[in-house]
């Protein structure tokens, strides 16, 4: 069981789609993540999203003109995406089981993001067995795009993986760092609690 299931008990989907539905309500931008991955490859690339929960980044990405996949294991979150997106692409799996030629995701993804405090989330020990497995999935000089929380304020849980760390996972992978941000609005990163870091396979 992964630390994002022994957070939720796996059946929050409904309640996380409301949430951000309340942020957008309100005026708050809630398709940053989207927005980045769109400067970092142009519309028409194949995008893999890992992690994807309720689908609020690969739903905004298509609708900007991207061939996407979305995968996620909580099936509460899923059920939210393909209701709202029912003809996107939404597969059911473990990221530390993921296999992407056999299981129905493919390979040869332009870009692969990971939003929503994916790694930090996930069961531990299994942080290496991802990013390999999401290296993979990329093409040659394909991106993998991560965000996530460095500390408690950042995170729902107590902070379990460091960018030090993150870092040779990417590198074991095959991955080199390009870019390094504090925000999804690509703000200078500045060693705060936050990163949204860009590797390269």
């Amino acid at each position: 069981m992964n630390r994002w299931e022994r957070l939720t008990g796996g059946g929050s989907g409904e309640q996380y789609a409301a949430r951000f539905a309340e942020l957008a309500e309100r005026g708050q931008d809630v398709h940053g993540e989207a927005r980045l991955c769109a400067t970092l490859v142009p519309p028409g690339s194949r995008v893999l999203d890992a992690g994807c929960g309720t689908g609020r980044v690969l739903i905004e990405l298509a609708r900007l003109g991207y061939d996407g996949v979305g995968v996620d294991h909580d099936a509460s979150m899923l059920a939210v995406a393909r209701r709202s997106a029912p003809r996107l692409t939404w597969l059911q799996a473990d990221l530390a089981d993921l296999d992407p030629a056999t299981a129905r995701v493919g390979t040869g993804f332009d870009l692969v993001v990971a939003a929503g405090n994916v790694f930090p989330l996930l069961a531990p020990g299994t942080e290496g067995a991802v990013a390999a497995a999401l290296a993979r999935a990329l093409r040659p000089d394909g991106l993998l795009v991560a965000g996530f929380g460095l500390d408690r304020e950042h995170l729902p849980v107590p902070p379990s993986l460091t960018l030090t760390e993150y870092d040779d996972h990417c590198t074991t992978a095959g991955l080199t760092l390009t870019d390094r941000f504090a925000t999804w609005d690509a703000d200078p990163y500045d060693g705060g609690g936050y990163a949204v870091s860009v590797h390269r396979r």
